[in-house]
């Protein structure tokens, strides 16, 4: 395995624990904990509530399950590939998935941080929902490319925390300002990055094949 992919996949690794690892105090499903001091003002409304807490933990599950399906050793076990796969897709398009869209239309920051959420929701939906369709076509290629999306996406949960320490690092704003900024740099060069790995194997397979 090259060196790259070893750095790559060991920093996966690394920041999917720390994401379980600050995702875990709110097992207690106490409402007065870490982010839900900010959310004293709708934790009340049981719809929010339980969007929150079914949107946090399920997020272990499915960071981890990100990680079964991209890296390499693993993916030669097909019947968990496929096992996984099934639940990592079925917990976003129905149950995740929605909950994210709740949580987005009361996110910190106003408006601009609830249109950043609500589209990183609905495309967080519309990519997994997506690769599943391409699988059941059997078209293996676009499943691989909307599944990497997706991936993209959840691992969002990681990225605006990063960015989040960054810019208060380094700039100084207020709060909410800064909460409006990550809430569109936590999805966007995610997604970027995704695009360019996705064209990037397909020219590598176009010059393979005119080399032969």
């Amino acid at each position: 395995m090259k060196a790259t992919k070893i750095i790559r996949y060991a920093l996966l690794l690394f920041f999917t624990l720390l994401m379980i690892r600050i995702t875990l105090p709110y097992l207690s499903l106490e409402t007065d904990i870490k982010f839900l001091n900010l959310k004293q003002w709708i934790i009340h409304n049981p719809v929010w509530k339980v969007s929150f807490f079914i949107h946090v933990l399920s997020s272990i599950f499915l960071l981890i399950a990100g990680f079964t399906q991209f890296y390499d050793p693993l993916r030669k076990f097909s019947t968990v590939h496929r096992m996984v796969g099934k639940i990592y897709i079925l917990i976003i398009v129905f149950i995740s998935g929605p909950a994210s869209f709740v949580m987005a239309l009361y996110a910190n920051g106003g408006m601009p941080s609830q249109i950043a959420f609500s589209v990183l929701s609905i495309l967080w939906i519309f990519f997994t929902a997506k690769a599943w369709i391409e699988i059941g076509k059997q078209n293996y290629i676009e499943h691989g490319n909307f599944m990497l999306r997706s991936y993209a996406l959840t691992l969002s949960a990681l990225t605006l925390r990063a960015w989040k320490y960054i810019i208060v690092l380094v700039f100084h704003p207020h709060p909410m300002d800064g909460y409006m900024i990550v809430a569109w740099l936590g999805w966007i060069p995610n997604l970027l990055i995704a695009e360019w790995l996705i064209r990037r194997k397909a020219a590598a397979e176009i010059l393979t094949v005119n080399k032969k």
